[in-house]
């Protein structure tokens, strides 16, 4: 099936009370598992990078976004609806070549940007992706570190700000702060409910929530009936796939045969392993936005 456009994959979520599962790859083996998963689940895919990792003033050298972007010819392939989303971009520059390359979705990070200078770029960045049928997301309020490396406290989303700044950019969906924590690797937030219906209440575009990690499954079912159409998910994905290479990498020792733990792809292959744990990964996450099975009868009737 070809990349199906953001909108109506969203539309079909809010419509049958579920949320789509967006798990961040990072790799080749990683965007794998989460397609892998979406079909043996038969469950709508949302597929994507983090630009702004992709672009982090730490990277050795800086990244080419047409490495990734090819992978879009594998998840055309794919027998379930997909969509193609650049997260957290850094910039428009790059957001510019996501477009070009393919992406049919982008996320525009608000860090560090007052709030005028992040509504000019969305606004900006609207007007960009509107003549592409690209659909976009964007941020009102910050999301506190669980890491404590640089994000600050965090602040709850305002539901006058974001009502006004969803009228004026005219973005598709709108990513909240009501209590969901960045890069937690360890316990669980406290969402807060009833800031998250405050701003229900005031806007009807989708509402996203970043830093899924972090959420107690239980309260996915009250995030969904208060208009959360996706959840994103990236912390926990590279921790279980890290665990998984781990242990497999412990069973390799010179002089042996290193083709059989990394290449061939047989059951000592440390890229096979961390694979193959992350999609089980994703396939739970699924379950618990309740996208699984979402394909498999009226899909395309529902949109």
């Amino acid at each position: 099936m070809p990349i199906v456009p953001m909108q109506e994959m969203m539309r079909d979520a809010h419509n049958r009370h579920y949320c789509l599962c967006y798990c961040e790859s990072w790799n080749l083996e990683s965007a794998q598992a989460v397609i892998q998963a979406a079909e043996e689940l038969k469950a709508p895919a949302v597929v994507g990078f983090n630009g702004g990792f992709l672009m982090h003033p730490r990277r050795s050298r800086p990244e080419s976004l047409a490495w990734y972007a090819c992978l879009r010819l594998g998840f055309e392939s794919t027998p379930v609806p997909a969509g193609f989303l650049l997260n957290e971009a850094g910039s428009l520059d790059q957001i510019r070549e996501a477009i070009q390359f393919g992406f049919n979705a982008v996320m525009l990070e608000n860090d560090g940007l007052s709030l005028r200078e992040y509504r000019l770029l969305v606004k900006e960045l609207v007007q960009l992706a509107r003549g592409s049928g690209v659909w976009v997301e964007a941020q009102i309020g910050t999301l506190p570190c669980g890491n404590g490396q640089g994000c600050g406290a965090g602040q709850i989303t305002d539901p006058d700000i974001a009502a006004a700044f969803v009228a004026d950019t005219g973005i598709d969906a709108l990513a909240v702060s009501i209590g969901n924590i960045h890069v937690l690797t360890h316990g669980e937030a406290f969402i807060d409910l009833e800031a998250l219906r405050r701003i229900r209440n005031r806007i009807d575009v989708p509402l996203v929530i970043h830093g899924g990690t972090s959420l107690n499954c239980a309260v996915v079912k009250d995030l969904i009936a208060l208009g959360v159409a996706k959840i994103n998910f990236g912390t926990v994905l590279k921790q279980v796939y890290l665990e998984a290479v781990r242990e497999a990498l412990s069973l390799y020792y010179f002089p042996s045969d290193p083709h059989e733990y990394l290449g061939k792809g047989g059951k000592n292959d440390i890229l096979t392993a961390g694979r193959e744990a992350l999609k089980k990964k994703v396939a739970e996450l699924t379950r618990v936005c309740g996208a699984a099975g979402r394909t498999e009868h009226d899909f395309c009737a529902a949109i």
